[in-house]
């Protein structure tokens, strides 16, 4: 009972008093500057003809998208190298016996030159496969719980990482990943530590994956940035996943730039059942073309390596860009998508997130579901939903709290178990 009566608590506590810790950007956030715009049109291919069908989505429509976001903003991914093979390095339980711990290494190729090490937990109670969260850490597993059996990085993996790992304690992001809470609703969760396939510092993609397994292959202006480095590597842990007889169906989610990953893999790979947006803001689930908040000429300033270099040109250039963000959300069709914002959050232009969400709708209807249209942005602490998409806003910073987890364990009930 005191046990749960702790979650109950940090409940009452995460929906009252959200946390955060980011300062806010509202810079170059109002709504009077926008310019006219229009957002292409989901369901009419580059020749003009219309879509009239799943068949011609899933056949024309949707591989000419996967296309022009490959070629003109996040770079191709590649596909599964020969040789990816799992080995687990760690078991036990966990939280007081409530949980089964697993830490897994998945290699890149049979000579291991290259691995992320995936940490998953699960109901130690469960019968039969589970449902699933998948999602990457940005320090490191150790630092998403107080667990103290996980694996903490040692001094050579601390040398060689050179992007801050191993320099937060353990647990210091622990409240972003409530695993005690989560585990309690029937789901595993698992993640792995961005660093272990892609570093986040402009690099010019001489580490990770690209430095290695990668590294002959000659770089052109629509070669991978980070964001789908990161992408392959959620593909690589679904690999683990799907062959792990205790996984039932998997929920890829990210936030901020995690949320990026989260919608281009979801995009890429249907393998993923549901896809959750957490703030991903510019280049995520933002539309472009509004051009307000972080901008895509300043995200790129600021991350060039998160994309690949053909989406240089679109730079203070929004309505010259073949595709927009709503077009990256509607490729989740049919499956079910969660976006969500905070409204202290400007620079990831809540409204333009879920505006962005409206934008993917015609899509949805195209499979005969019902999708959302109201095109006022809804109030702060009340979700909505219709057919297979949810969105919400809640109150405080960019972050992501439990709130934000609750919402989306209560989405995940209609579709994953």
């Amino acid at each position: 009972m005191k046990g749960l009566r702790i979650i109950l608590t940090s409940i009452a506590l995460a929906m009252l008093f959200p946390l955060g810790t980011s300062a806010q950007k509202t810079a170059n956030y109002d709504e009077s500057l926008i310019k006219p715009y229009s957002l292409p049109d989901p369901l009419r291919m580059e020749s003009g003809r219309k879509v009239r069908s799943v068949r011609q989505w899933e056949k024309k429509r949707r591989p000419e998208l996967i296309r022009l976001f490959s070629e003109e903003v996040f770079g191709y991914v590649p596909g599964k190298p020969e040789g990816v093979h799992f080995r687990e390095l760690t078991a036990g339980e966990a939280f007081d016996g409530k949980a089964l711990r697993k830490e897994i290494a998945v290699y890149f190729d049979a000579e291991e030159t290259d691995s992320l090490v995936l940490l998953l937990y699960l109901p130690k109670e469960a019968k039969g496969p589970v449902p699933a969260f998948l999602g990457i850490n940005f320090f490191g597993n150790y630092t998403t719980t107080l667990d103290p059996e996980v694996t903490f990085p040692s001094e050579a993996q601390i040398a060689a990482d050179g992007n801050g790992y191993g320099e937060k304690p353990r647990g210091f992001q622990a409240r972003r990943w409530p695993y005690e809470y989560i585990l309690s609703r029937g789901y595993a969760v698992a993640t792995f530590y961005c660093g272990d396939v892609d570093p986040d510092y402009d690099d010019g993609f001489t580490n990770g994956v690209h430095g290695t397994i990668y590294k002959a292959k000659m770089r052109t202006g629509s070669s991978w940035g980070t964001i789908s480095t990161w992408a392959w590597g959620l593909m690589r842990a679904m690999d683990y996943l799907e062959s792990d007889s205790s996984i039932g169906k998997v929920a890829v989610i990210g936030h901020s730039r995690l949320g990026k990953t989260a919608l281009w893999a979801g995009a890429l790979d249907e393998r993923f059942s549901m896809v959750i947006s957490n703030e991903s803001g510019c280049t995520g689930a933002a539309l472009s073309r509004r051009a307000i908040g972080e901008t895509v000429g300043v995200i790129q300033s600021k991350f060039p390596h998160w994309f690949c270099r053909n989406y240089l040109k679109y730079s203070d250039k929004e309505n010259t860009l073949p595709v927009d963000q709503h077009e990256l959300l509607a490729l989740v069709a049919p499956r079910p998508l969660y976006v969500a914002s905070a409204d202290g959050d400007k620079w990831s232009d809540p409204k333009g997130e879920y505006l962005s969400l409206l934008g993917a709708a015609p899509v949805y209807e195209l499979y005969g579901l019902e999708a959302l249209k109201d095109p006022d942005q809804p109030r702060v602490s009340f979700p909505v939903s219709a057919g297979r998409s949810a969105y919400h806003l809640r109150h405080g910073r960019h972050d992501i709290v439990l709130y934000d987890w609750i919402q989306y364990l209560n989405f995940a009930d209609q579709f994953l178990k």
